[in-house]
């Protein structure tokens, strides 16, 4: 049987996606919930158009699942769209979210369907080294104090680690990210055929957030 991995292409997501394809999970479909409400509590929103040509690079299939993003009720939309996929099991990247790890084991134990995390409660500089090791991982949004613009389009390395680090140390921000403190976008993994690109790059900033906002991805 196959699987179904939650996405919306950052770090956390495709990392776990690759470790269910290292435990010789049978990983078919690429599901993102499209939520309209971009404070969704469950769901991120930017760059979203970019899980279609992962997909098509990992040749899996692209499921979009369009949601209002109203509390609550935007599960009720995952869940369904979930339901309508003949799948052994959902992978997601949850890492620290109490809030988020719950609410999906719901949706598959009611479901009938196993729940793969394989970052759960994973030390974040850990999990950060093994973003900059395997994957080539961009910064999109930065949203907290410390992190600000010029952090947009950086790659996941040793420089970048070090930081992350020394922001962390000031503003106690989570070296993950877990708590919004900014997105990511994986232009490459050990999965896909090859890097997705993008042909534009536009810079969008309002108080506390900078985010790049690309497009044209292949």
């Amino acid at each position: 049987m196959s699987w179904a991995a939650l996405t919306s292409g950052g770090k956390d997501s495709i990392l776990s996606v690759q470790k269910a394809i290292d435990s010789g999970k049978d990983v078919r479909y690429l599901v993102t919930a499209r939520p309209e409400n971009r404070d969704s509590y469950m769901f991120h929103s930017a760059n979203l158009d970019a899980v279609a040509a992962i997909a098509k690079v990992a040749g899996m299939k692209y499921v979009e699942i369009p949601t209002p993003g109203r509390k609550e009720e935007e599960l009720a939309d995952l869940e369904a769209g979930l339901a309508a996929l003949d799948v052994e099991g959902v992978i997601a990247g949850a890492v620290a979210s109490r809030y988020q790890a719950d609410r999906v084991k719901a949706i598959t134990d009611r479901l009938g369907v196993e729940l793969f995390t394989p970052l759960w409660h994973m030390d974040t500089e850990v999990l950060i080294r093994e973003v900059a090791d395997r994957m080539e991982a961009i910064i999109i949004v930065t949203a907290a104090e410390g992190l600000d613009q010029d952090f947009l389009g950086a790659r996941f390395d040793e420089a970048l680690i070090r930081k992350l680090r020394q922001v962390a140390a000031v503003h106690r921000i989570n070296l993950a990210g877990e708590g919004g403190e900014y997105e990511t976008l994986t232009l490459n993994a050990p999965f896909y055929s090859r890097p997705i690109t993008y042909a534009t790059c536009e810079i969008r900033s309002s108080p506390g957030r900078h985010e790049m906002v690309l497009g044209g991805f292949a």
